[in-house]
C-alpha cells in the first residue's frame, strides 16, 4: 500500500538535504583554493571561509563540522594560499564561529535522532491503525493507496479495511469527520468495530449498523462531539461472483467493466454516527460480477481535487485509460499521480481501496492447495 510519495517532508522540513547542500562546503574551499593559488596578487577572500562552518551544519555531523572549520582555520594561516594576512581578529572570528557551528551540529543531529525515532513511532501507529492492504484477501486482488492532507503525519480521517470472513470478503472504506490527527481515535474506533463485525455479523447492512452505533456511543460521550463518517462498505461473496455494497453517505463504488467507468447507482443511506434510518431498513446494492470486473472505491479527496479554474477531477472520464492495462496498486499510482497534475495542492486526505476479482481458475486451483 502506498503511504508517502516519495519523502514528502523536504529537507527544509526535516528530511534528509540534497547532495548539493552537502557539497556546498566542500565546493566553497575548493573554489577559495583555486582562485588564490592562481591569482598572482594576494585576494581578500578569506571572509568567504567563514561560512563554511556554518553551511556544514546543514548536513554534516559534529565530527565532520569540526573538521571542515580546522581546516578553514589552517588554509586562513598558510602563507601558500595568500588570503591577505588575515589578522588575529578575523582568525579569532572564524574559529569562534567553528566552535559555535561544532555546538550546534551535535544539537541538530541531536534532534534528528529524535524526530527519526518519533517517526518510526508514528509509522508504527500507522500500521497499526491503518495496516497495509494485502495484495490478495481470498478471491480478490486489493490495492490500496492513502495520502494524508496534514503535511507531516502519516495518518489521518480516511480508512479502510479488507477482510476475509465466513460470507465472503468484506471491504470498507470511509472518511470521518475532520483530518489529521485529531480524528485519528474515531479511525481505529471505527476499524476495531467492523473487523469485530466481519466476524459476527451475519450481512453487510448489520455491519454498518454497528459501525454507526459504536460511532453514536463515542459521540454520546462528548459533549457537543457529534462524531460522524461517510463509508462504503462491500461483501463479495465467496466465489467472488458478485458483490454487496451499501453506501452511508459515500460516494458510490466505480465499476471498471470492458473499458468504461461507471459508478455505481447505490441507494445512499445517512453518515454513520447519525442514526441509522429505522423505518426502512437498510439494504445492499447486489452485483453480479463478470470476468475482468473492477471496483474502485476513493474518498472525497480525489473527486473533489480542483485545479487552478476550480474545475473538479473528472475521475470518471479518466480513470478507464488509467486502469488500462495495469494491476490493481498500478491503478492506484496511475491515478493519484493524475490527481496531482490537476491539483498539484491536494488540501484534503485522499484514499483508494482497488479491488479485482481474481481469475476464477486461479481461485479454485488456490482451494484445492488449500486442501
Amino acid at each position: 500500500m502506498g503511504r508517502l510519495d516519495g519523502d514528502r517532508r523536504g529537507w527544509l522540513r526535516g528530511a534528509p538535504p540534497p547532495r548539493w547542500v552537502r557539497a556546498l562546503p566542500l565546493l566553497l574551499i575548493a573554489g577559495v583554493c583555486v582562485a588564490t593559488l592562481t591569482s598572482p596578487e594576494p585576494l581578500d577572500i578569506g571572509f568567504m571561509l567563514g561560512a563554511i562552518p556554518p553551511l556544514a551544519v546543514l548536513s554534516y555531523g559534529p565530527a565532520a563540522t569540526a573538521l571542515l572549520g580546522a581546516a578553514v582555520v589552517v588554509m586562513l594561516n598558510l602563507p601558500a594560499f595568500q588570503l591577505d594576512q588575515p589578522g588575529q581578529t578575523d582568525v579569532l572570528t572564524v574559529s569562534f564561529v567553528a566552535v559555535l557551528s561544532v555546538f550546534v551540529a551535535y544539537v541538530r543531529r541531536r534532534r534528528d535522532d529524535q524526530l527519526d525515532t518519533e517517526r518510526t513511532i508514528a509509522e508504527a501507529a500507522q500500521n497499526a491503525v491503518v495496516p497495509p492492504v494485502p495484495e490478495r484477501v481470498g478471491p480478490v486482488r486489493c490495492a490500496g493507496l492513502y495520502r494524508a492532507a496534514q503535511r507531516g503525519t502519516l495518518v489521518g480521517g480516511d480508512f479502510f479495511d479488507v477482510r476475509a470472513s465466513d460470507h465472503g470478503v468484506r471491504a470498507v472504506l470511509g472518511d470521518v469527520q475532520g483530518h489529521g490527527l485529531a480524528a485519528v481515535a474515531t479511525v481505529a474506533s471505527l476499524l476495531g468495530a467492523f473487523r469485530e463485525a466481519v466476524l459476527d455479523q451475519p450481512d453487510l447492512a448489520r455491519v454498518a449498523a454497528r459501525l454507526d452505533r459504536r460511532l453514536t456511543v463515542d459521540s454520546a460521550r462528548v459533549t457537543h462531539a457529534e462524531l460522524f463518517a461517510t463509508a462504503v462498505l462491500l461483501e463479495f461473496t465467496p466465489d467472488a461472483e458478485a458483490v454487496s455494497v451499501v453506501v452511508c453517505g459515500h460516494p458510490p463504488p466505480v465499476l471498471l467493466r470492458e473499458g468504461t467507468a461507471t459508478e455505481l447507482d447505490v441507494v445512499p443511506w445517512t453518515p454513520l454516527g447519525l442514526g441509522l434510518p429505522e423505518g426502512a431498513p437498510l439494504t445492499a446494492h447486489v452485483l453480479p460480477l463478470r470476468p475482468g470486473d473492477r471496483l474502485f472505491l476513493a474518498s472525497d479527496g480525489v473527486s473533489e481535487a480542483r485545479d487552478a479554474a476550480g474545475v473538479f477531477y473528472p475521475l470518471l472520464d479518466r480513470l478507464p485509460a488509467l486502469a488500462a492495462g495495469a494491476d490493481p496498486a498500478t491503478t492506484g499510482e496511475r491515478v493519484w499521480t493524475d490527481v496531482l497534475r490537476h491539483c498539484p495542492a491536494v488540501r484534503d486526505d485522499v484514499t483508494m481501496l482497488v479491488l479485482e476479482p481474481a481469475d476464477r481458475a486461479d481461485h479454485w486451483a488456490d482451494r484445492r492447495a488449500d486442501h
